[in-house]
């Protein structure tokens, strides 16, 4: 068991509080583990706590352009199949069909049958006619066309409950009703038990302390407060209404009984916001159509309250003001609904949780070993998870990417309740959008912007948001600048895009260009025991004397690649790494030994960041600064401090677009002079500045890897390409012995479309004749090498230069050709001029 840095304990004693889908399914996956303390503290009554898992509809639809969250669905699913309790059943697979009413749906549902593929669900696209057979009584002249996932189900969540805690009662864990959590013991540094009072109890009830050594919070709606009053910190999450009723009973239905319940498949009406059932003679509807309803803290009933009134805290009164559009639009689409009304003895609107980016909030918390969340988890992933999570904590391998699960992925710094409410309420109104794959969010803009920022709306940026920074896509002003030719997009990949792009990547290959790169994760690793720290830890050791910069990978365990990151060498015991996210401060900070010698401080809050990019690069910043910036004076992979145009400026020679160049980081104070003096020096050489759009299809010429997209933890760096990134000099770091045993069995492949025209832009599915082999990660048109490039997971025995594959496109499918990789420049001549 590894539920810390700390030595791992043999038989930890493991509470989780929160008997939920999540907490039944933990507690059952770490008996069936072989752990023999497990404790499951529940405020509620057994088995039908009060939280969301007690009234939860149950639909479980795995095709998700998340391949983890799909792959989590089908874990569940997998677990749940063929159960049942005390002879109820507790999964069906009747399957789903997602409807389209108008032309643009019907294209998503293409897509969406893509993804399907991609991730090994079965599925089809059907006519409206299909549509009506598998659903009698719906009314095909209402619909152009549906995407059917027999392999989809019903889960009733309450049941599920109840048989994974019974079947980890039997195998020994210890689950207690009526039991809530007032505090949570800790001593230097890690957990070591909670306090417990009964419900309902007096308000100076002396707690019960439960001794831990591994606490794993599982609290549903009430785990923010939890987190706020009992821990300290925000978990970015918020309960949220929506609205759910049932038809009075319909005659033709009679005959199927409330024990058989639903024998067709489900529907989900994602134009009307909308998803329907059959719940025996009746039909159930779910609505996100109407506002979005936050709930407070405050406005969930305690288990006091629930325990003294009976009043389900995770059930609020139905609005039917809110629902009424829902409800016209089902009579519309199952015209036998005209004839009945609404049942509203049983309507309520349902809480559930939702997130900033729609994703759960697992894993360890930073700082005190031990804790664990795992919140704002529905019922499709929940056993899914519970494996994830159970893995996690006993092997310290949750065997499937994290990084969109991961609770630490937000930046402390942007969450705040304010970021988690509008967040939170765009990504309920977004559940059943048409949500495209480069959309950036629309809520809580300018929350972090850099001293360029005025400039860039001068020259008419176009923004998308990251990490809570407004980042150019790219610059209105460089319409009309020379650029290659190209070719008109499709409606689908013209969105978020421009042609101006071309023109910006073609700058930074021919000229100058000037790219922002304040939204890189940076960080200050320092101490006495910072070196041997980093040698430990990366698969290429720092660079032994100062100005060095090294490229190497973070590795878990198993050997998979965590990160990528740049690490260079400012001093002695001073090191600047160039991370990918929070996350890797997290497992950074993790990993620090306890003897004080090393401390890791952010240092790209409160800076900015430009790249200087192309054969004019030297030429703009030699007249700026005293330093000797020839290749002989500042070497490629070279950092050192100089001054800009008096600004004091860390220089780093290394470019993710292929081009001679520098990254120069600054403090904001000074961004804006910095700023000026690189473009006014520019201006002769024929500077722009360029955006994010031109920097992917630069770096995807070159080759360049983007960690999280292209790369996970799932994969090993002999299969990813990054064998060169690692050194084998006989030192011990993570993940070193594991990658003897990891066979490279796929490859990440450069694909160029046959037709240079078309473009792809991620999650399409991989062919070899019929066959679905793989999936696409990153694509983007190489506009100076005239391609559409498509990365690809593949198996390693088509990752042969020359072999024909396909790409499907909406359906469509595009030949591509396995090409030599990097596509531009491969004896690395531009960088290292």
């Amino acid at each position: 068991m590894s539920a810390s840095r700390s030595t791992p304990l043999a038989q930890p004693r493991v509470v989780i509080i929160g008997l939920g889908v999540v907490g039944a399914a933990l507690a059952d996956e770490l008996v069936l583990r072989g752990l023999r303390s497990v404790t499951v503290l529940e405020q509620g009554p057994l088995y039908a706590t009060g939280g969301s898992s007690s009234h939860a509809p149950g639909f479980v639809f795995q095709t998700n352009p998340n391949r983890t969250t799909s792959a989590l669905a089908a874990r569940t699913l997998g677990k749940l199949d063929r159960l049942d309790l005390g002879g109820a059943w507790i999964s069906k697979r009747v399957g789903g069909l997602e409807l389209a009413r108008t032309p643009e749906r019907l294209r998503e549902l293409a897509r969406r049958h893509g993804l399907a593929s991609a991730g090994g669900i079965e599925s089809a696209l059907v006519g409206p006619e299909e549509c009506a057979r598998l659903w009698p009584g719906l009314d095909p002249s209402v619909v152009l066309g549906g995407f059917h996932t027999p392999t989809d189900a019903v889960v009733k969540s309450a049941r599920a409950v109840e048989w994974q805690a019974r079947r980890a009662e039997a195998g020994g864990a210890v689950v207690r009703g009526h039991s809530r959590v007032v505090g949570i013991r800790t001593a230097a540094g890690r957990v070591t038990g909670v306090e417990v009072v009964g419900v309902p109890s007096a308000p100076d009830a002396t707690p019960e302390v439960v001794p831990a050594d591994v606490v794993v919070c599982c609290a549903g709606l009430w785990g923010p407060q939890m987190a706020r009053e009992l821990l300290g910190f925000e978990i970015p999450m918020m309960p949220m209404e929506h609205g759910f009723a049932w038809s009075t009973p319909i005659a033709s239905r009679a005959a199927l009984d409330e024990d058989v319940e639903v024998e067709r498949v489900m529907l989900r009406h994602q134009d009307h916001a909308m998803y329907l059932r059959e719940w025996g003679s009746t039909v159930a509807i779910g609505a996100y159509e109407h506002r979005p309803i936050p709930v407070e803290p405050e406005r969930i009933a305690s288990a006091d309250e629930f325990a003294a009134t009976g009043v389900h805290p995770a059930m609020h009164p139905f609005t039917l003001a809110d629902f009424e559009p829902t409800w016209r639009e089902a009579q519309t689409l199952i015209p036998e609904l005209r004839g009945v009304g609404l049942d509203g003895s049983r309507a309520f609107n349902g809480i559930f949780s939702f997130t900033p980016d729609g994703g759960p909030m697992l894993g360890p918390v930073t700082g005190t070993d031990g804790l664990w969340l795992a919140q704002a988890v529905w019922v499709s992933q929940s056993a899914g998870v519970a494996q994830v999570v159970a893995d996690w904590l006993v092997h310290d391998d949750p065997g499937i990417d994290t990084h969109t699960l991961d609770h630490r992925r937000f930046d402390p710094a942007v969450v705040s309740h304010d970021f988690t409410v509008e967040r939170a309420e765009e990504a309920y109104d977004e559940v059943y959008d048409i949500v495209h794959p480069r959309a950036s969010t629309l809520r809580l803009r300018g929350l972090r912007t850099t001293p360029f920022y005025e400039r860039q709306r001068e020259l008419g940026a176009v923004f998308a948001e990251a990490n809570g920074w407004e980042r150019p896509l790219w610059f209105e002003a460089n319409a009309g600048f020379e650029g290659p030719p190209v070719a008109e997009r499709d409606a689908w990949s013209a969105q978020h895009w421009s042609p101006i792009a071309a023109a910006e990547a073609y700058a930074a290959r021919n000229a100058v260009a000037l790219f922002d790169m304040s939204a890189l994760a940076r960080l200050e690793v320092s101490g006495p025991g910072a070196e041997a720290y980093l040698s430990g830890l990366l698969t290429r050791p720092p660079g032994r004397s100062v100005g060095t910069i090294v490229y190497g990978l973070l590795l878990d365990g198993a050997g998979g690649v965590l990160s990528d990151v740049t690490v260079a060498r400012l001093g002695p015991e001073e090191f600047h790494l160039g991370v990918n996210g929070p996350l890797d401060r997290a497992w950074l900070t993790a990993h620090l030994p306890d003897d004080g010698s090393v401390r890791i401080r952010d240092v790209a809050s409160g800076a900015c960041g430009l790249g200087l990019w192309g054969p004019a690069a030297r030429d703009v910043l030699a007249t700026l600064t005293p330093d000797d910036v020839s290749h002989a004076g500042f070497g490629f992979y070279r950092a050192r401090r100089i001054r800009v145009a008096g600004v004091p400026v860390l220089a780093l020679r290394l470019s993710y677009v292929g081009e001679l160049g520098w990254e120069l980081y600054a403090p904001a104070e000074f961004g804006r002079r910095l700023w000026d003096a690189l473009w006014e020096s520019g201006r002769p050489h024929g500077i722009v500045a360029a955006g994010r759009r031109a920097f992917e299809s630069l770096r995807l010429e070159k080759g360049y890897r983007l960690w999280g997209t292209d790369v996970t933890r799932e994969h090993a760096p002999d299969e990813a390409g990054l064998s060169f990134a690692v050194r084998d000099d006989g030192r011990e770091f993570v993940g070193r012995d594991a990658l003897a045993t990891r066979p490279a069995t796929r490859r990440l492949t450069c694909l160029t479309l046959d037709d240079p025209r078309r473009v792809v832009l991620g999650g399409e599915p991989v062919r070899s004749g019929d066959e679905v082999v793989g999936y696409v990660t990153s694509a983007d048109h190489g506009y100076t090498t005239h391609t559409s490039i498509a990365y690809a997971w593949v198996p390693a025995e088509l990752a042969v230069v020359g072999t024909a594959l396909t790409v499907e496109w909406f359906g469509e499918q595009l030949g591509a050709t396995v090409t030599a990789e990097p596509i531009f420049d491969p004896d690395m001549k531009h960088m290292r001029r």
